[in-house]
């Protein structure tokens, strides 16, 4: 097991995080060899004690002795739900039987429902309004509903007096920063390709409405201080900074000359072509990022989702199988369509042997997306050196160069 961080980050409020380096598949879909972080807060004020969410169950022991370290369970006044995903609620049915189900639940509507769906208990439990304030204790809440980030239950809660934003998921990364707070920059820049790939794998589904709550947001005119997700870094230099890069991605905003490059080839007939497609790229002073299925390498398509949105345009290759796309491929295209559908201009670049289909395929696919098909090159077996100078121009197509 990872390490248990138990830390006050402000006056009355402390943070509860533990490193996963044991889950391999988050959801048990998205592979993570970074690792991820579930962080819980607990906040005193007054005479009421506040836990902000939990950790899965896997972690429940360990949950229990960090929250026993800092206060007894039976002193817990309320518990704010963000969002009942058991990863952040799986150790709450242990939370309350210690509690002696006393502590009062807050959350949006759903989440009453989804805790006896889940768990099979009946809680003292408190609907709170889209943007409705309460006074606990010294604090007051304000409530804003953010549905679809990544469920309709999700919510994220601001303390007035302290400027603290608690976000759930929202805001949240993948990996296991070696820091609790946003404080050293070179740390900053290591996480956030990990928050990039955690946005497209999780929320990318729902990524219209990252834009939409982001404004939702900022018309409540919040005085950000802190902002304490429930996965990876806390941010207090700079708060702004991970509101912003969500606003980035969910926007699919570029890095200048990116070019994301994913590709299959069992013999060799796809690859060859794509290197030459690769060449162009670079001598045309762009930065190509690849991802390859061959019988020596199998790309992780967590992280090929997690390049889509800053990329500049694309590179897809692929062989004809089966009268369809080489399946590994064909997957892969289908969670780009749905988690990473932006408005770019993508290559695609097939090979055949008896007869070639995959192409047209693809090009059926992406014609009822956003991304925009510049060219489709369609090769019969191995690149011959007279089709060199067409794939070469047709990188020039893509990146809009003549």
């Amino acid at each position: 097991m990872g390490k248990v961080w138990i830390e006050e980050i402000s006056d009355g409020l402390y943070v509860l995080r533990v490193d996963d380096d044991q889950t391999k598949y988050f959801e048990a879909m998205w592979d993570i060899p970074e690792g991820i972080t579930y962080n819980a807060y607990l906040m005193k004020t007054g005479d009421a004690v506040v836990l902000f969410d939990a950790w899965k169950k896997t972690y429940e022991k360990e949950f229990i002795e960090a929250l026993s370290s800092i206060v007894d369970p039976k002193e817990i006044t309320h518990i704010v739900v963000h969002h009942m995903e058991p990863d952040h609620s799986g150790a709450l049915p242990k939370v309350l039987e210690l509690n002696g189900y006393k502590a009062q639940i807050l959350g949006t509507t759903f989440v009453e429902k989804l805790i006896e769906a889940f768990y099979g208990i009946k809680v003292n439990f408190r609907p709170v309004k889209d943007g409705e304030e309460i006074k606990i204790g010294e604090k007051t809440f304000r409530f804003i509903h953010v549905p679809w980030l990544h469920w309709p239950d999700t919510m994220i809660t601001y303390v007035i007096e302290d400027g603290i934003f608690f976000g759930g998921d929202v805001c949240g990364g993948y990996s296991i920063p070696p820091a609790l707070f946003d404080d050293d920059e070179e740390v900053v820049q290591n996480y956030l390709p990990h928050v990039r790939k955690y946005i497209i794998n999780v929320i990318g589904h729902y990524k219209k409405y990252i834009h939409q709550n982001i404004e939702k947001i900022k018309s409540f005119n919040l005085d950000l201080k802190l902002i304490a997700p429930a996965h990876g870094l806390i941010w207090r230099k700079n708060p702004a900074k991970i509101i912003e890069f969500y606003e980035q991605v969910g926007r699919g905003i570029p890095t200048k000359g990116k070019v994301l490059v994913v590709y299959s080839s069992m013999y060799g007939f796809v690859e060859k072509a794509v290197s030459v497609a690769v060449d162009e790229v670079k001598k045309l002073g762009y930065n190509p990022v690849v991802y390859k299925f061959t019988d020596t390498e199998r790309a992780n398509i967590s992280d090929i989702l997690g390049d889509v949105p800053d990329s500049e345009a694309i590179i897809i290759g692929t062989a004809t199988y089966e009268a369809d796309i080489f399946p590994m491929m064909r997957f892969t295209l289908d969670e780009i369509l749905d988690k990473a559908n932006y408005e770019k201009p993508v290559l695609v670049l097939t090979t055949f042997g008896w007869g070639g289909i995959a192409g047209k395929k693809i090009e059926s696919l992406f014609s009822k997306t956003k991304f925009n098909v510049i060219e489709t090159m369609e090769i019969k077996g191995l690149l011959q050196k007279g089709l060199e100078k067409k794939v070469r121009e047709g990188v020039g197509k893509l990146l809009g160069i003549k």
